[in-house]
């Protein structure tokens, strides 16, 4: 007989810092989340619609995306990122978010699901495509050194982090990244391209004489949004006070 699901849950071990500044939680289920046949590195969901639709719905994206204050759910390889909305509070929905992922993998549910005959991707559901940062016979010598560089030494770290990155193109010096998952929306992302990735990129490769991060128009108006909560933050705490931005070290981690 099956056991009842309280003697199938396994203890959630919770490793938090800063927990209630981050706008990202990171859970490790110890098993792969995104199908084996999924070429892509991640899949995002930022929209309830695009969880349902193929190719590749998500019912426990779509649960997730349902919890009051949520704001979009990012799939890496063998993790999940949980992004709140700026001025939601995770003492209010992190209980409800654990629950939903603990469930979801203790029930052994498939994660993502794939469509076979989808030929277009809803809005809001990103990552179904090819990796960006995978070698192409059109790439030029920069730009294989370029994928190169953001494949073994920026990614790994990137994907620590809860999120990833996307190459959009090299023009006139200039790499164009785009960074997805914990790092999406939140105004450290800035620090990271260039005290990080451009100081490397530009150290190895004297043809790249900086990076510019694209934004999609939801995240240009998110980011404006939250540096307006982070300002309001910083007129109740103080001038001396700490800012609500994440990075190495400030994000939740979970493992199921």
């Amino acid at each position: 007989m099956e056991k009842p699901f309280s003697e199938r849950t396994r203890r959630l071990s919770h490793q938090a810092q800063n927990a209630f500044t981050t706008r990202a939680l990171k859970f490790l289920p110890n098993q792969r989340v995104l199908p084996d046949t999924l070429s892509a590195p991640f899949l995002e969901y930022t929209s309830p619609r695009s969880t349902l639709a193929p190719p590749h719905p998500s019912p426990l994206a779509s649960r997730l995306l349902q919890v009051d204050g949520v704001s979009s759910i990012f799939y890496g390889p063998d993790f999940i990122t949980v992004t709140k909305a700026a001025d939601a509070q995770w003492p209010h929905i992190k209980p409800e978010v654990f629950s939903l992922i603990t469930e979801a993998v203790t029930s052994g549910e498939q994660i993502v699901n794939t469509v076979e005959k989808a030929t277009t991707t809803e809005a809001g559901q990103d990552g179904a495509g090819e990796d960006t940062l995978g070698a192409s016979e059109e790439d030029s010598e920069v730009v294989g050194m370029i994928k190169e560089l953001l494949e073994t030494r920026i990614r790994p770290s990137i994907q620590e982090d809860g999120g990833d990155i996307e190459f959009r193109g090299f023009e006139n010096g200039m790499v164009l990244l785009k960074l997805r998952g914990a790092c999406r929306t939140c105004d450290s992302s800035t620090v990271t391209l260039k005290n990080g990735i451009e100081s490397m990129l530009m150290h190895y490769i004297e043809e790249v004489k900086g990076v510019t991060q694209v934004l999609d128009q939801e995240e240009e108006i998110a980011m404006r949004e939250f540096a307006k909560f982070e300002e309001k933050l910083r007129a109740q705490r103080g001038p001396d006070a700490s800012p609500s931005t994440m990075g190495k070290g400030s994000l939740d981690t979970v493992e199921a």
